[in-house]
This record gives structure tokens, sequence and C-alpha cells, in this order.
């Protein structure tokens, strides 16, 4: 006989976060990040055989150079002299494999550089990891909003962690408003795929959460409304891995009041904090 009861959202809630702690030890998950280095001159790579030197301006990627017992491959092919590695602006980015679980791809900045990023399928973190800590279930921080479209969006300047005080533009489609115990909140997401990212920090930021803030992705419905619902806040992928540049939220997404729902630390097997930050 079929089991017809709906799951609760404790048990939805628990499902999400599975599948959460399992998509981070993935061979290309969060934490298997373990090197991002940009290229501006022919140069080593930390970790990875071969030498690594830029294309020329206007040309998508890497030039690797290595000997057939560096044992490189690129789009299946064993590198054996010079390959070019297509970065991920292109229509058909390069796909780089190291052998040993170590794999890396190209990826590219908006003023037009490009960096390898090596990830190693038994990364020291992958084996350090135990969980990711969360907050149980909290119905009060499930929010139904309304998402009003801006005609063309608009630009918000959004700081990453590693960029100096430096911001990248990035555009917000339109504003999501709603008032939760007497406070107007007016928040910024932008696009990311299908869905919008909302970058967000509260008064658990530091304390008991990650420092750096939370990710929540949302999706507007046709009839302008949205629900937040921050029990499936995540951690950004800064939070597993050293090597990630993660944007931080913008003034208007510091909620002054503790948010007690969602991710909140990575934990290594025996408990304690996997990074101090």
């Amino acid at each position: 006989m079929t089991d017809t009861t709906t799951p609760t959202p404790e048990a939805l809630l628990a499902t999400y976060h599975e599948r959460r702690e399992l998509s981070v030890v993935q061979p290309k998950g969060s934490l298997a990040l373990v090197n991002t280095q940009w290229i501006d001159s022919e140069q080593t790579i930390w970790g990875v055989p071969g030498t690594w030197a830029p294309r020329p301006a206007g040309e998508s990627g890497l030039v690797v150079t290595a000997v057939a017992a560096d044992n490189i491959t690129v789009d299946g092919v064993l590198v054996d002299g010079e390959a070019v590695v297509r970065g991920k602006d292109s229509d058909a980015p390069g796909d780089i494999d190291f052998g040993a679980g170590k794999t890396g791809f190209v990826i590219a900045s908006e003023a037009g550089g490009y960096a390898l990023r090596v990830w190693d399928a038994n990364s020291e973190e992958i084996q350090k990891f135990g969980s990711i800590d969360a907050f149980p279930y909290n119905p009060d921080w499930v929010v139904t909003a309304k998402f009003t479209e801006i005609p063309g969006g608009k630009t918000v300047g959004f700081e990453h962690l590693k960029d100096d005080g430096n911001t990248r533009d990035e555009v917000v489609p339109g504003e999501i408003t709603f008032t939760k115990d007497g406070v107007d909140y007016d928040l910024a997401a932008f696009k990311s795929g299908r869905a919008l990212q909302l970058v967000f920090a509260d008064a658990t930021s530091g304390d008991s959460t990650y420092s750096v803030g939370r990710f929540l992705f949302v999706a507007p419905r046709p009839d302008g409304s949205i629900t937040l619902d921050f029990n499936l806040a995540v951690l950004p992928p800064c939070a597993f891995s050293y090597n990630f540049n993660c944007p931080m939220p913008p003034k208007q997404n510091r909620f002054a009041v503790p948010i007690e729902a969602g991710e909140k630390n990575v934990l290594q097997k025996d408990g304690s904090l996997l990074h101090a930050e």
C-alpha cells in the first residue's frame, strides 16, 4: 500500500540537509576545491604539474606546457608539449584531469583574466569534514514577501571577500519587500541561473553562524509573491574552502535581528569548526 502521508516541514528539511552534506563532498563539491590561482604570466601552479601561461588578449583560457609523464589530459587527450585549456566563458570550456582524483577547469574574471581551479576528490578538507551544523526548523522565518520587478533592473555593487573593498556590479531585477515584527525590509537579490540569490547577514553572523553571511535562493511567483524560507539558507562556498571568493551582503541585506534558521557552520568530525572564520 502506498504511503500518501504528506511529509512534515521538519522531515523535508532533514532530507534537504542530507543532500547538502552529500553535495559538498563530491569530486567538485565545495570541500574539494584546493586551489584557485590567477595566471598573468608563465608560472607553475601549486599542487599540479606543468607550466601555465595566459593566451593572447581576447582568446579564452590558458596554455599548459607539460610532458607525457606529467599525466595531464585536456579534453581527454594526454598533453605532451602544449595544449590550450579554454575557459568557462567559452562555448566549449576545457576539462582537465591530473589523475589520482584531481581535476581542474579555467575560470574568467570580469576584467578578462583567467585562473586555474584545482579540485581534489581526496582533499584534506573532505577527510576532516563531519557535518554542516544547522538550526532546527523554525516556522517564524518562513516569510511571504512581495517581488516588484524593476524594468531593466538596477545595478548594485557587491563586495567580495578577497577584493580589498572593491565592488562588483550585479544586476538586481527587482525589489523584495516585506514587513516582520514591525520592521520594513527591502532586500537586493541578483540573478543566479533561474533563481534569485539573496546574500544576507544577521545578528547571528560571527556568533552562532558563519561570520561572512549566508545565501538564500528564491524565485518569485507570477503574481509577484515570493517565499523567503530562511530554513533553506545555506553557507557560502567560502565557508568550506578558502579558495572561493564569495560575495558579501550589501548594507540593505544586513538584518539587525537574529535569523535562527538555516545552516550555521561547517564542523569537523570532532565537532569543532572546520574554519575559525
